[in-house]
């Protein structure tokens, strides 16, 4: 991976994307859904793409919208939808775009108030707490969101009734639907003027900070918090979040120092990640460099990208920790301070997560249920209180309540930042203490991720791949004790295949929006033995894919 000389560093104004340009286009080009590109796909968490090259835009948005109020009246959803959008320059486009064909067909829909933006897990927070007890007229959501991508770009997804994202039955039956409107010219979509659509008596104020902030004391011990008059330092990342922060601060007496409160759609407060590219990733050590410089000032600090899904944890110990190295002290110290949880509770987790999680959750007496990347996975367990936690390896995690009750089924932000301060005010340890000491009891893991190139062809071979294709029984010196080309926890297929040894391990999977692969690799045994499975993996995998060439 070659870093760019600019990482880490503020953009320079030739960096920043010229929003003018962008919503233009938003509203002025036409899709042709015979190129591909510009067709609607829905990846692992929605249709995202830019108008700038026509992948996302005006026309997107009405056919999704228009196939969603569809989904709803196949599947009789007739309670509210709950409407949320992030700080990226599209979102505020698309958000006009959605509530004019929602009131045209008659949805009840929640917005925000005068706080505007609203946070993926709020969201899902709502739509749980509205579906609670309920049979008929449950709520479902969308969420104008491209995550943590670029400034330039815009994303749509649909949350079902269960409050997560949507599975991928739903998403393929909503995209062939938003497809046939494109080819049709949308001529079967409705929509009403803006004015009219937000005068609508379909249209509703929620107030979405309320009622997430008040809840707050079901997930989070915030007394303790509060009580231990810990210094916590926040950076919005110019997110969905920022309006929150000081009013959770308020609420519950927090010694919360919310660092930058700039929105800007440009994102110029943002330092640039590893390619020279702006990035709302707080999982990133050049995206979150400015926190990081400030992180003697606090006992703990964190952030979250733009739509508050994903969590970055800084420690005075340790800086910015590793997302698997946070995600296996949430575990350790949930799993033994949530008395009320079953002890039946599992631990979910992704195959590209780290086996740290596994030698924690051995050492718990817990169960592991292992899946495909895609929080989706983790939908019902999370939904029905057989899974605990859930995380994945990209900084997204959600857990229950105290009681054992869901709290969301999406990722959140919020709550994992939260209890990086819990486990420093009851522990006296920040969380960066806390991971090495589980290193020392259980062996200290190194893990790295690489891409290479792949064509259209050689993603599908990967994809279709088997184990007898692979044709190795060793791993860096290692015996394979498994390869697998479904995950463990549910028999859904990995979408490539993962290699396990005593002491390590490979996972190889196609990009989904890119010409790429990626390989996962981990070990116990120290940076040698790591660099030796990378090498053997890139050889295995690729000498595979050019036999298929020939």
């Amino acid at each position: 991976m070659q870093v760019h000389p600019h990482a880490g560093q503020l953009p320079e104004q030739e960096m920043l994307v010229d929003v003018p340009r962008l919503v233009t286009a938003f509203f002025s080009m036409t899709p042709d859904p015979g190129f591909s590109a510009q067709r609607v796909s829905f990846g692992t968490s929605g249709h995202r793409g830019t108008s700038l090259d026509c992948s996302f835009n005006e026309h997107h948005i009405l056919a999704v919208t228009q196939a969603i109020c569809m989904y709803r009246k196949k599947e009789n959803i007739t309670g509210p939808l709950f409407l949320g959008i992030d700080t990226h320059a599209l979102s505020e486009p698309a958000f006009v775009t959605v509530l004019e064909v929602l009131a045209a067909n008659g949805v009840e829909v929640m917005i925000a108030g005068e706080e505007r933006y609203t946070p993926t897990p709020v969201v899902s927070h709502a739509i749980l707490t509205w579906n609670e007890k309920k049979v008929n007229g449950m709520a479902d959501g969308i969420l104008l969101t491209p995550s943590h991508n670029p400034p330039s770009d815009g994303g749509i997804k649909y949350n079902p009734p269960h409050g997560g994202p949507a599975g991928g039955e739903v998403t393929s039956w909503i995209e062939k639907m938003a497809n046939d409107f494109l080819e049709q010219e949308l001529e079967d979509v409705h929509r009403v003027p803006f004015e009219k659509a937000l005068s609508a008596p379909t249209t509703h104020r929620y107030d979405y900070p309320g009622r997430y902030i008040e809840d707050l004391g079901a997930v989070i011990d915030m007394e303790a918090v509060s009580a231990s008059g810990i210094s916590i330092g926040v950076d919005p990342l110019g997110g969905a979040g920022l309006a929150y922060w000081e009013r959770i601060a308020e609420r519950y007496g927090l010694g919360i120092t919310v660092l930058n409160k700039t929105v800007d759609p440009t994102f110029r407060f943002m330092s640039v990640d590893w390619d020279g590219k702006i990035r709302m990733d707080p999982s990133s050590p050049y995206t979150m460099q400015p926190l990081i410089e400030q992180k003697d000032r606090f006992d703990v600090a964190f952030a979250c990208d733009t739509d508050y899904d994903r969590h970055g944890i800084v420690t005075r110990s340790s800086g910015l920790l590793q997302p698997n190295h946070f995600l296996s002290v949430c575990i350790d110290y949930l799993f033994q301070h949530r008395q009320d949880w079953a002890d039946s509770t599992m631990i979910g987790k992704t195959l590209v997560s780290s086996s740290m999680i596994d030698r924690v959750a051995a050492k718990l007496g817990r169960k592991v249920y292992e899946v495909p990347v895609g929080f989706k996975w983790f939908v019902d367990g999370l939904l029905s209180g057989s899974l605990g936690f859930a995380g994945e390896e990209s900084a997204g995690a959600s857990f229950l309540k105290m009681d054992g009750k869901a709290w969301t089924t999406d990722k959140d932000g919020f709550i994992p930042a939260l209890l990086a301060a819990e486990i420093t005010a009851k522990t006296g340890s920040d969380p960066g203490e806390v991971y090495r000491g589980l290193t020392r009891d259980l062996g200290e893991p190194m893990y790295t991720r690489v891409d290479a190139p792949a064509s259209p062809d050689e993603k599908t071979r990967l994809k279709m791949l088997s184990p007898e294709e692979l044709s190795i029984d060793r791993l860096a010196g290692e015996k394979i004790c498994d390869i697998l080309t479904e995950a463990p926890g549910n028999k859904a297929s990995i979408g490539g295949l993962k290699v396990v040894t005593e002491n390590g391990w490979f996972a190889a999977r196609p990009s989904g929006t890119e010409n790429i692969y990626k390989i996962y690799a981990e070990s116990f045994l120290g940076s040698d033995h790591l660099n030796s499975i990378l090498a053997e993996a890139q050889n295995a995998v690729g000498s595979v894919l050019l036999s298929g060439e020939k």
